[in-house]
């Protein structure tokens, strides 16, 4: 594990993430454009927020493999929902809960991000991790 997770004293605690990770390593990892593809190029979950949402983990799962690192290296997510609004929140969590019975995954610092359109029409959410690895 190269990142510590926590939050300050004094300050809100919120139940998906964390404000803060301190990272020890020398390598850092930088995964974008993750979203609900399979392995062929096709959607998965077209029009259902969570079932996407769970993808983009599967995905970013596969990504961090791939060099090493796992969901206790990641120091930040950055997710751009399409069209979002406060009530697709539910959904979006539905989606990580998902993702949390596949896979041991962490609550780093997290910021949402709401904007008109993803890369092509049908993608709803697409997320960047960096990771690092000592």
């Amino acid at each position: 594990m190269t990142a510590e997770l926590s939050n300050p004293e004094n300050h809100v605690v919120v139940p998906f993430g964390h404000h803060v990770a301190v990272a020890t390593g020398t390598r850092q990892v930088h995964i974008g454009g993750q979203v609900s593809w399979d392995e062929n190029g096709t959607l998965v979950a077209p029009g259902d927020l969570a079932g996407q949402v769970a993808q983009v983990y599967r995905n970013i799962i596969k990504s961090l493999d791939s060099v090493g690192a796992t969901f206790a290296d990641v120091v930040r997510i950055t997710w751009y929902v399409a069209k979002w609004k406060p009530e697709m929140f539910e959904a979006y969590n539905a989606g990580v809960a998902q993702a949390a019975t596949e896979f041991d995954i962490t609550t780093p610092p997290a910021s949402l991000i709401g904007v008109e359109i993803l890369f092509e029409s049908g993608i709803l959410v697409e997320a960047e991790v960096t990771a690092v690895l000592p």
